[in-house]
């Protein structure tokens, strides 16, 4: 090679080097560089352009910034190039690597050109050529080049093998896969493909039972798997038990080199992340408990071939008191068969005694020092119970005579004085207290002794101690009104938010131990429900008073009603039913029936008690009214259970019928009533009568759909005719008595509407007007 020649090689490399960066910095000049360069690469350039030329390709098609579309216009471009580059004799093993691994970017960007376009043979004998001649050299050819051939192979089945179908109707949205490919296709026949990828599959997974020596092949197929298994279910539980009959740690049974070692430990740890992975993403798979099982046994294979630590023998069980029973015993040894307590116990102290300084029986200072609170209860225990088990009887005995003797001297001597006690003070020890500066009184002596002769004797108690009386707490200050409300609030917030955190789904009926058994005794949400529904009727029964009765400047008597605890709980009470009253409906009603019971014992003590069940029934039922729709069980529920019913509680049941959707569910809940509940049954008939003979309501669209000369009857029909319906059975003169003042139904009536097409015929009037 010539000076010129190499400095044309050199700038030429120059070129495509900056051409390169060209496209990596801008993707849109992809298809004029690839172009432009490819007879530059051919197979009649020079080696370092065919290098360069097979690795630019294989970046090309690999690139994530090249569109798909660009990409299989570029794939029909650049086939026949690679085709030559292959059949080159005695490649260039770098050359042969970027086309093959080029290869398997552009397989299925060909593929899926195939399937849609069945005519162009010419294409598809080019990709099928390039197939062959690196199938052919797959088990021939360096370890390098080979690891490219299982990426290709890799490739043929995914593409080969039926995928996914995300959207028939959009086939370009689907990924490549044998599922796209019509039955009656002429160049790419499914069955012919399907077998084609199966056979290439079952060489992919032979590597695991005769090439287990190379760890190349080994860990570049591991690698590969992992995408099949996750696109491919179909031959996903094939893949997985080819890698759950390999073994990594075969290797390890013959001589370990440090090579071989390395070698092992890397097929294990691919294996071992691979399955790993696989059971994270699919735990619940048909094989995840056998690859759990295989990835337990291969830690446990390479933690006894591989730790050290393991290997080394155990140290020798030293005999902890007498001989080793191992060892042949010497005539006239002294042994002991128990442990022996050869200390004595050490003397109290002086002074005041600690319980510390009582059960310590140790002189070591350091054992008397130790703080055990630093060590958890668990290790404390694991250490007292073998202790404790090692102690003989003499020793133990021993121990608690020492405690005993302990106990007699210290209940022998007399109480101490906290004076006598205290340790003096040294005045020696700071050279401050010892100077004394000159001091000369203003009295004189005289004046000084009749101080001391006037002054009071000293108590007598003072020279053996100071007696202490008995110390008592003060009685706290009572409370204010405002102050206790509080205190009672704070209560009720807590109790409620513990009902809050019961959850009734979990609680499990017990068996009750008849009519005699207690209340609120299991700490559950029924039991603490009783609780705070007892503490609002009966706990302040009696302590409230008597309303008191005043006079406005009407002259009319009100009842002033002065806020109580127990009104509180009953406030609170209703708030928390009406959160949820769906779900807390008998919470309503054990509160009901409880302020029931109690009006009933307080009208025999005070007459003059005022009564709190009707108020709170009724202010339940205001509160669910609204809420209540056609198919609700709740009011019937709620009817059929409280102890009293009312006038004023049917007068609101009534108020339903106004609304033509809820007229069965207040005749319903009447009619409820009146079969199962006989005491209530009057005032529930007359509530029916009432409810046809007066159950016309004023409505707002009542003059504009007059106006629109339709047809009314009224929009109360439905309630007058279910109440209808049962007074027949059970007050037939009623209907026939209107019957005979009005005349008949059917002859006074206009064609009746059903109230949700009257609305909809005013709504078309008013638009014609």
């Amino acid at each position: 090679m010539d000076q010129g020649t190499a400095t044309s090689l050199e700038d030429q490399l120059v070129q495509l080097a900056a051409a390169r960066n060209l496209i990596l910095s801008d993707a849109a000049f992809y298809p004029q560089i690839v172009l432009g360069v490819l007879p530059i690469i051919g197979a009649e350039s020079r080696l370092e352009l065919r290098r360069w030329g097979a690795d630019f390709l294989a970046e090309t098609f690999a690139s994530p910034s090249l569109q798909e579309q660009q990409k299989q216009e570029l794939s029909l471009q650049v086939l026949q190039t690679l085709k030559e580059l292959l059949e080159i004799p005695a490649e260039d093993a770098l050359v042969v690597k970027g086309v093959v691994q080029a290869a398997a970017s552009i397989y299925p960007l060909v593929f899926r050109y195939i399937i849609v376009n069945p005519n162009d043979a010419s294409t598809w004998e080019n990709m099928a050529a390039i197939k062959s001649k690196i199938l052919r050299m797959w088990d021939t050819a360096t370890a390098g080049v080979r690891v490219c051939c299982i990426k290709f192979v890799q490739q043929v089945v995914l593409v080969q093998t039926p995928g996914l179908i995300n959207d028939p109707r959009r086939p370009e949205q689907n990924e490549t896969s044998l599922a796209l490919v019509p039955r009656t296709h002429q160049l790419i026949p499914p069955p012919n493909l399907e077998a084609e990828a199966s056979g290439l599959l079952d060489r992919l997974l032979n590597v695991f039972h005769e090439n287990t020596s190379d760890a190349v092949l080994v860990n570049s197929t591991l690698n590969c798997l992992g995408l099949l298994i996750r696109s491919r279910p179909s031959i996903a539980n094939r893949i997985l038990s080819g890698i759950l009959n390999f073994n990594p740690l075969k290797q390890a049974n013959s001589p370990m080199t440090p090579k071989l070692k390395v070698l092992v430990k890397s097929m294990e740890r691919t294996t071992r992340a691979l399955l790993t992975n696989i059971n994270k993403r699919n735990p619940t798979g048909p094989l995840a408990g056998r690859i759990q099982q295989y990835i337990e046994r291969l830690l446990q294979s390479r933690t006894d071939i591989f730790d050290e630590g393991s290997r080394k023998r155990a140290a020798p069980s030293e005999p902890t008191d007498g001989l080793d029973n191992a060892k042949r015993a010497r005539l006239g040894a002294d042994v002991s068969t128990t442990p022996q307590f050869n200390h004595s116990i050490p003397p109290l102290p002086p002074g005041l005694t600690s319980v510390a300084q009582l059960y310590t029986l140790t002189s070591d200072q350091g054992l008397a020092t130790f703080d055990v609170q630093q060590l958890p209860i668990d290790l404390v225990a694991r250490i007292t119970i073998p202790v404790l088990h090692r102690i003989d009887q003499v020793s133990l005995d021993q121990a608690i005579n020492g405690l005993r003797s302990r106990y007699s001297s210290l209940s022998k001597q007399p109480p101490s004085n906290a004076l006598k006690v205290a340790p003096p003070v040294n005045t020696a020890e700071d050279d401050d207290d010892d100077y004394e500066p000159d001091f000369q009184p203003t009295e004189d002596t005289e004046q000084v002794l009749n101080k001391l002769d006037n002054a009071p004797a000293e108590d007598s108690t003072l020279q053996d101690g100071v007696s202490l009386a008995p110390f008592k707490i003060p009685h706290p200050l009572p409370l204010s009104e405002e102050e206790s409300e509080q205190a009672s609030r704070g209560t009720m917030d807590r109790v409620f938010g513990l009902i809050n955190v019961l959850d009734d789904t979990t609680f499990t009926k017990k068996a009750k131990s008849g009519i005699n058994r207690l209340a609120a005794s299991s700490y559950d949400r029924e039991a603490w429900i009783t609780v705070i529904t007892r503490l609002a009727t009966r706990a302040p029964a009696g302590l409230n008073g008597f309303d008191p009765v005043v006079k406005t400047e009407a002259d009319t008597e009100v009842l002033y009603t002065k806020p109580t605890l127990s009104n509180g709980i009953r406030e609170s009470l209703y708030l928390y039913v009406m959160e949820d009253f769906r779900r807390r409906i008998d919470i309503a009603i054990a509160w009901l029936n409880e302020e029931w019971y109690n009006d009933r014992v307080q009208s025999g003590q005070m007459p003059n008690a005022s009564a709190q069940y009707e108020l709170w029934a009724l202010k339940v039922l205001d509160g669910i009214m609204p809420y209540l729709d056609a198919k609700d069980k709740i009011l019937i529920r709620l009817l059929s259970e409280i102890p009293s019913i009312s006038i004023q509680a049917l007068e609101r049941v009534k108020k339903l019928a106004r609304d033509p959707e809820r007229v069965g569910l207040a005749v319903n809940s009447i009619h409820y009533l009146i079969l199962f509940r006989p005491p209530t049954r009057e005032i529930c008939i007359d509530a029916l009568e009432d409810l046809y003979l007066n159950c016309e309501h004023p409505c707002p669209l009542l003059s504009l759909i007059q106006k629109s000369d339709i047809a009314v009857v009224g929009l109360d029909d439905d309630a007058r005719n279910a109440a209808q319906k049962l007074l027949l059975k059970w007050r037939p003169h009623v209907i026939e008595k209107e019957a005979s003042t009005n005349g008949t139904p059917e002859d006074t009536k206009s064609p009746a509407i059903s109230p949700i097409s009257a609305p909809a015929q005013a709504h078309s009037a008013i638009a014609a007007t």
